[in-house]
């Protein structure tokens, strides 16, 4: 009796080839190649202690540079506030004496007539009266012991201010901006008339001399000078009314002119 030959098809779906014992076999394979990349999943996230710290230190960078960064935004608001507050006391003194035919100067104004002669020239929105010994002024000067004067303001290094330089005229623009004049004197061309301003206004920080509020002084010719400039009473080559320590009672008045056109004065002002 001979032997049977294997049937060729029966060959082919043998245990070992079948499509249902290679599905195994890929089964068997799989798991364990999962399982692998399960545990390298697992070793490579952050534990709890590991995200604390990272979250740690990046509070900590923010806290060091978001002040910096607010203050610098801070600083180019003024100094973006100040050149526009220029442009437009420069654009009245033009506009009154394209009027007038002559320019407004201390030897042709009298006391006190500053304001007047110059506030139709500005967008107003509120009139402030002079300032001294008055009580509905923005910035009151008592000389005459019927009240308190206004301490908003205070010098570049936080001392006390004169507020005589800003008592002869004030009102407030309709951008916010208070325009404060010192025109207290006889008509002489030795007695120069000051316009200083609060570029962010009364209500808004931090109110020093030669930070927000700025002095400029009208010339014999009614040329407007940033105070500091070379040629105004308050301009000293070694800076003595621009100081950093400096104790004077209107220290910072002599700040305008670094203030417009020195790049970094902003970024090394006292604190």
């Amino acid at each position: 009796m001979g032997i049977r030959p294997v049937n060729e098809a029966h060959r082919s779906h043998t245990p070992h080839s079948t499509p249902f014992t290679h599905a195994i076999h890929s089964k068997k394979l799989l798991v364990p190649y999962c399982l692998s990349n399960l545990v390298s999943f697992k070793k490579a996230a952050f534990t709890l202690a590991e995200v604390l710290i990272t979250l740690t230190i990046i509070g900590i960078v923010a806290a060091m540079t978001i002040p910096t960064l607010i203050a610098d935004q801070q600083n180019k608001a003024l100094q973006a506030q100040l050149k526009k507050a220029y442009s437009e006391i420069n654009q009245a003194l033009k506009l009154y004496q394209a009027e007038n035919g002559i320019p407004l100067t201390s030897n042709n104004i009298g006391i006190k007539e500053l304001k007047e002669n110059i506030m139709p020239y500005f967008k107003v929105a509120i009139d402030c009266g002079f300032g001294i010994n008055e009580e509905d002024a923005c910035v009151k000067n008592y000389d005459n012991g019927e009240g308190t004067s206004s301490d908003d303001y205070k010098t570049l290094t936080g001392n006390e201010i004169d507020l005589y330089k800003f008592d002869d005229g004030q009102f407030v623009l309709n951008d916010g901006t208070l325009i404060l004049i010192e025109n207290g004197a006889p008509p002489t061309d030795l007695r120069p008339i000051y316009i200083s301003c609060d570029v962010n206004g009364l209500a808004n920080k931090p109110n020093r001399l030669g930070k927000d509020l700025f002095m400029f002084q009208i010339n014999d010719k009614g040329i407007l000078l940033p105070m500091g400039a070379e040629g105004t009473d308050y301009y000293d080559e070694n800076d003595a009314w621009c100081s950093s320590s400096s104790t004077e009672n209107l220290n910072g008045a002599g700040c305008t002119y670094k203030a417009l056109y020195d790049k970094d004065y902003f970024k090394n002002l006292p604190k």
